[in-house]
């Protein structure tokens, strides 16, 4: 690839969601730069990634997302610059892999959550993130693109670049359990047919992990390994998690629902690694748990058991939710009704839907 690809690569996310969160002021580049105390050609780098934020000085950084909700910008969108640098970090390194050792790969140094995720799909795939606030469309001149998507060959590269990385993940010592799930999770994506092969043989080499029961120091592989191969389409390993690695073991349920609670951004963040999923005093509110995971419902249908299973859980260890937030209970009661009524989830998901139901309907 080349450099001048490279540089636009390194902060094409950020800058987008920058010109999204600048419209939705709204105001122009001109205007903004002004507002800011900025040249034109700084804003511009700043939209078209050509100067990635991340490389901001933390000071001038923390000024600029300060600032923009002060004059008008959608708080959501601003909050979203988190997740679209961390993309932009693991794009860049991935497209352009650093010198030095395997363990210094952003893939292998931090636990990344739905939010950053999502924002990698949005430019491999172009379909936004469902965080992202509706606006109205602006006005605008000219060609404009949809979103920060990648090039084909950008994409390609990247793929390969992730394959690559998850095949020499040993490489990164105590590291390498996080960067080969991180990674080979991420190639998951690849719908080309080299690619859904390469991966489909690579998670299908890792199936030993699903086999140890309760937690272990694989279990995080092995969530991972059963989630990416319901994305495939094969949902048989997720169901075999479930009743293996969380059924009747209470730090495997615990450390689901610690890592549900950091993946959708409940929990505080962020982690170096794995090791905070088993921990039995979790940092998050049960609430905000409780709303992602019904809105998940309906989202994520390819992950249906794993949602069902871990919302009986948690309503299991905090009983006095029902009491608590009763619009969330009548709204989680109605979309299980939904789902049993509908006649397509698992023999698991149905049992545990009705005991949810149960439990709603005894607790209301």
């Amino acid at each position: 690839m080349s450099p001048e690809s490279r540089k636009r690569a390194g902060g094409t996310i950020t800058g987008y969601v920058l010109r999204l969160a600048r419209e939705s002021i709204p105001a122009t580049q001109s205007g903004l730069a002004e507002r800011l105390g900025v040249d034109l050609a700084t804003m511009q780098g700043w939209e078209s990634g050509r100067r990635p934020l991340m490389n901001m000085k933390a000071g001038a950084l923390l000024d600029l997302r300060r600032r923009l909700p002060a004059i008008g910008a959608d708080p959501v969108l601003v909050h979203l610059m988190d997740a679209a640098m961390d993309a932009d970090r693991v794009i860049t390194s991935t497209l352009d892999p650093p010198g030095g050792s395997a363990d210094q790969h952003p893939l292998a140094v931090w636990v990344h959550t739905r939010a950053t995720a999502h924002m990698i799909a949005w430019s491999l795939n172009g379909t936004p993130p469902r965080t992202l606030p509706r606006l109205p469309p602006p006005r605008r001149r000219g060609a404009v693109p949809p979103g920060p998507v990648l090039t084909a060959a950008e994409r390609e590269e990247f793929f390969e670049n992730l394959r690559a990385t998850t095949e020499s993940a040993h490489r990164a010592g105590d590291s390498a359990p996080l960067l080969r799930r991180q990674a080979l999770y991420l190639a998951s994506y690849d719908r080309g047919p080299g690619g859904s092969a390469w991966t489909a043989h690579a998670l299908h080499a890792r199936r030993g992990v699903l086999s140890s029961r309760g937690w272990t120091p694989h279990w995080p592989e092995a969530r991972s390994t059963a989630t990416a191969l319901a994305r495939q389409g094969d949902p048989q390993p997720l169901i075999d998690f479930i009743d293996r690695a969380l059924v009747d073991d209470d730090v495997g349920e615990a450390a689901n629902l610690n890592y549900w609670a950091y993946w959708l951004g409940a929990a505080p963040g962020p982690q170096a690694d794995d090791r905070f999923m088993h921990h039995r005093d979790p940092a998050w509110d049960p609430i905000t748990l409780l709303r992602l995971l019904i809105t998940g419902l309906h989202e994520a249908p390819g992950y249906i058991d794993l949602y069902v299973h871990s919302l009986w859980a948690l309503l299991h260890a905090h009983p006095w939710l029902p009491q608590a937030v009763p619009s969330l209970v009548t709204e989680l009661d109605l979309r299980a009704q939904r789902l049993l009524d509908g006649g397509r989830i698992s023999g698991r998901s149905r049992r545990e839907l009705e005991a949810v139901h149960y439990l709603l309907q005894k607790r209301s």
